[in-house]
């Protein structure tokens, strides 16, 4: 009898033991979190926001620097947790991407979903693929935490789906000129909910007029832009110092959203040329300007 405990005890204490194995296994483990876009919601609310209209072909949208200053946004909130991707859903005529889709598409850390474009254009399938990218991520433990940018009702399956197998959703919505752009059914289940206002948006949003530099200069190649990057990155050092440089440098590749959006800026006026929509041209920029920064430290 007193081997039979003595066997029982011994078992107890090596499961006590994988039990405590794995929860240490588990704490070290890194929080995840993933972005969701709905583009139709957000073009719609930001065109009405900044430019006043919903209209997509009356204004730009300078979507590669929005989605690096939602990644700024996001690693800011959760602090502790890394980036898996940012989901960008949109609506294409038989599901084909447009160029400027294509572009998004091939930014880092973008995955573009397309539903359907009807004869309206409207957006159809979307929402079910909200719903089954959240659903699954949160299924298979790829994501603690869920940032949605959207507003129909019909991603109240999705929040559901996603929060009943462990995740958190956190709702993120632009702000409304007049009353609400949100259904009051995706507000009441989420997890939290934060507003991104106008002036998170004005320097990606512009009413549409006559190009400012087409005219003016040819493309330039990528590694003219990278030279400009350098250029910016030296002026850059030399107004805000080493102390300035020891805290970007942790966010490397990513700038935080009003560096980048100055650096674009700069980069326009001496190059006399639009980088707006041109993605290699864009990650040929901020790579003169961190090669520079990283060589300095």
């Amino acid at each position: 009898m007193n081997d039979d405990l003595a066997a029982l005890a011994a078992r107890i204490d090596h499961t006590n033991e994988l039990l405590l194995r794995m929860l240490a296994e588990v704490a070290k483990t890194p929080s995840t979190h993933a972005i969701f876009v709905d583009a139709g919601y957000l073009y719609a609310a930001a065109g009405r926001l900044v430019a006043g209209t919903e209209d997509r072909r009356a204004f730009d949208l300078d979507a590669e620097g929005l989605i690096e200053a939602l990644i700024d946004r996001a690693r800011t909130i959760f602090a502790d947790s890394r980036l898996l991707r940012v989901y960008w859903y949109d609506g294409a005529r038989r599901r084909i991407h447009t160029a400027e889709q294509q572009s998004i598409a091939e930014l880092p850390d973008v995955k573009v979903r397309l539903g359907n474009l009807n004869a309206n254009n409207q957006q159809k399938g979307v929402d079910s693929l909200i719903r089954s990218d959240l659903e699954s991520l949160a299924r298979h433990r790829a994501i603690s935490d869920a940032a949605l940018l959207g507003g129909d009702e019909d991603l109240v399956s999705a929040v559901e789906a996603a929060q009943g197998y462990g995740a958190r959703v956190h709702l993120w919505g632009i702000e409304a000129p007049e009353g609400r752009n949100q259904a009051e059914p995706l507000l009441w289940e989420v997890d939290s909910q934060r507003t991104l206002d106008l002036d998170f948006f004005k320097p990606y949003v512009s009413r549409r007029t006559s190009a400012a530099y087409e005219s003016v200069a040819a493309r330039p190649t990528r590694e003219d832009v990278r030279f400009v990057g350098a250029q910016i990155a030296a002026k850059w050092l030399a107004a805000r110092g080493r102390e300035s440089l020891v805290e970007l440098l942790p966010g490397h590749p990513y700038l935080p959203g009003s560096v980048d959006q100055d650096l674009l800026v700069e980069a326009e006026g001496l190059l006399q040329y639009s980088l707006r929509g041109q993605a290699d041209l864009r990650r040929a920029l901020r790579d003169g300007f961190w090669e520079h920064l990283q060589a300095q430290y």
